[in-house]
This record gives structure tokens, sequence and C-alpha cells, in this order.
């Protein structure tokens, strides 16, 4: 039966749409979508090809916004999507996850939700507000954000959260009471006797590896880190990375042992591609050794960034790989990052890039 791939970017000025068929030779851009509200997150069921996209800010509000038509027609719902009154309110969605248990978001200030009914009402987990932690939490550079969210496939209670800046935090029972899991990753800016907190740190993101839910590979703020027992302790994996400094990392969809990653030249020099030359770094060997790759990115003067949900790769075989940076550009890969092509210069500010293959 013949495929088609969707790529779904969430952007300063809303969600936009890239389709292909399953050769990615060519595609067609739709878009904006959502109002052109700021949304910072955009992902698909593959099972039914619901599209869902989170955002806001502290102006629209939040709202999770959903297509059953790939884009033709969307509706939006806030239902549920607040903290109690006189709590601080909630600015935007930043991350949604699809699962066993259903849909989640995360937001800020930083905070979990669960619908059961596709996005129309939400509820939230208040065990991740109220561990004891929770006063200790700070925000990181874009706030106090729950954006990474890691759902066990199989086992629905089991649910992996990253936070700028408190952490790694753990569920194995639905969200009534997490762990934080961080023993092993550095917060360089702590004093040297401090350097390795039980929380604290500022993961910029986080991802499983396929068929290996133990496996979780971390992007920190301060290097970059493997786990092989689902976060209760983290090796460094940076020898050979250019910077221990970025943002996003994306797994290969079936080789538990390939990962992509887009280092930046470091928090304080810039935060752009190193000597302004683009690179996707790539491991074969679930990060032992490092291979950057180059063919067809620009290798002069790209003092571009990649925020923590804009890299993304496909099912297919050979898998493809995405980016999209702040200044708008979007570049795909239809082999697994051996070569590249710009897809679109000018979209918005590049929030997230995720995709999902569909029949046609």
């Amino acid at each position: 039966m013949a495929r088609k791939v969707l790529i779904l970017a969430g952007t300063k000025k809303g969600t936009f749409i890239l389709e292909s068929d399953a050769s990615r030779r060519s595609w067609e851009l739709r878009g904006p979508f959502c109002d052109t509200w700021p949304i910072n997150h955009v992902i698909a069921d593959p099972k039914t090809g619901t599209i869902y996209a989170g955002g806001g800010n502290e102006w629209f509000g939040p709202a999770v916004w959903k297509s059953t038509d790939q884009g033709k027609t969307w509706t939006h719902s806030s239902e549920g999507l607040a903290y109690k009154e006189g709590e601080e309110p909630v600015k935007a969605v930043w991350s949604l996850a699809i699962g066993p248990g259903g849909l989640y978001a995360g937001v800020e200030p930083a905070g979990l939700f669960h619908s059961a009914d596709g996005g129309q009402t939400w509820t939230h987990i208040e065990g991740l507000s109220n561990h004891p932690s929770r006063q200790d939490w700070h925000p990181g550079g874009g706030g106090l954000i729950l954006h990474s969210l890691v759902l066990h496939p199989e086992d629905d209670k089991q649910i992996w959260v990253g936070i700028s800046s408190a952490g790694v935090f753990y569920t194995a029972d639905g969200g009534e009471t997490w762990q934080p899991r961080n023993k092993g990753t550095r917060a360089d800016y702590l004093p040297e006797d401090q350097r390795y907190p039980e929380l604290g740190q500022c993961v910029h993101s986080l991802v499983m590896a396929p068929g290996m839910p133990n496996r979780l590979y971390q992007q920190n703020h301060c290097g970059m880190y493997r786990s092989e027992n689902g976060g209760q302790q983290w090796e460094s994996i940076e020898a050979g990375l250019p910077s221990s400094f970025g943002f996003p990392a994306a797994a290969h969809p079936r080789d538990p042992d390939s990962l992509f990653l887009l280092p930046l030249n470091g928090d304080i020099a810039g935060r752009y591609m190193p000597d302004g030359k683009a690179a996707v770094w790539r491991t074969r060997d679930s990060g032992g050794t490092w291979q950057a790759l180059r063919d067809g990115l620009p290798q002069t003067n790209a003092f571009f960034g990649v925020l923590r949900q804009a890299l993304t790769t496909d099912s297919l075989e050979p898998a493809g790989v995405y980016f999209g940076t702040g200044g708008g550009a979007l570049f795909a890969s239809a082999d697994e990052g051996d070569s590249w092509n710009c897809l679109s210069d000018y979209l918005p500010a590049i929030h997230s890039v995720e995709t999902v293959v569909l029949d046609a």
C-alpha cells in the first residue's frame, strides 16, 4: 500500500505541514494553521492520523489544537488545562505525547496533564506538582517548563519527564509518586563540590531507545548522557563531540544504538553551529563514537540554533532525519543523515519538528 510522510512543524506563528510520498523527493507545504498561535509542539497519532498541536502564551492562554483530517480543519480545547485557583496560571503547553494511557501535555510552569478523550478535557496529574522538591525548582532560560515527555510503550504507569531546570523525574504508578533520576549528570553552574546534586540539573532533551525502554539518552545543558536502567544512573557519552552543549536529540526508529544530535558551540559562546558550519552528529554504537554529517548543510556563516524539540526521525527505511532552525529553515535527509536538502527557507522560528507515516 502506498504511504505518505507528514512533517509537522510547530512555529512561532502556527503549525505548518509538509507532505511527501515515501520517496521523500518532493514536498508540499501547507499552513499556517492554528490561527497562527505560537505552537511549541505538534505530534500525530500514527494509528488514526489525528494531529495535536500544543501551544499558547500569556496572552492567548494554553490550548491543545486537534485535526482529524490531516490539517484541513482544526478545533482546540483548554478545558481542565489549569492549576487550582490562587496558583500561578498555566501559560502554555510545551510538550505532547501519546501512549497506552492516552494523551499527555507538559506545561509551563512545569506540570503534567492527562486527557482520556483525545484532548477535549484535561486532568492535572498533581503528584508531580506536589513533589517535595517543587519549591526548589528554578526556571531555565526558557522558563520553568516540562518539555520532555517519555512514555513507556507498553506500561501506561511508567512516565519520564524532563524539566528545566529541575531535572529528570520518573513515575512507576501513573503519576501518583515521582522520583528524581539525575544521578551522574553534572550541573557545571553550581559550586564544584555540588556539581552532582539529586535534582536541579538543566535537562534539555530526553529520548528513549527503540525496543529498549530502559535505555534513555539525555542532552543536558552540561553534557550528553546515556542510561541503561531507566535513568537510575547516567553515563557521559560526550567524548568525540565538538561541544558538551546542545538542545535536541533524536532516536533512530529501529536501532537502539543509533542517535542523532545537533551540538551547539556553547551556552555562553553564542549557541550556534560550531565554527559556523552546520552538522548533525550521529552515533551507531550508543555514544561510543560520533560522526559529523555535513553533506548538503551550509558550511559557511551558519550561525543558527536548533531548539530542543526541533530534531526528529521518521519510521521509513532508511530512516529520514529532519531539523528546523530558529531562523525558519527546515532541513531533511532521506538517508539517515548522509545527505541533506533544505525544504523551506523562510518559515517562522521553528519550535518543534515531528513526523508521521500514514497510508496514502
